[in-house]
């Protein structure tokens, strides 16, 4: 499972960009650890980058 950060750093974006996009439901697949500890599956990231291909 991927944290925020290395999701970032792998779509070469800001980490505050993933939160957003997790707050408003446009990002990738989130599952969440913890309270404060959201996760991505690199299959989900891989997919979700698919899906918004331009």
């Amino acid at each position: 499972m991927l944290s925020t950060t290395q999701v970032a750093k792998a779509l070469n974006v800001n980490p505050s960009t993933i939160s957003r996009w997790r707050s408003l439901g446009t990002g990738p697949r989130v599952y969440w650890l913890g309270p404060s500890c959201p996760r991505y599956r690199e299959e989900d990231v891989l997919e979700w980058l698919e899906r918004n291909a331009a």
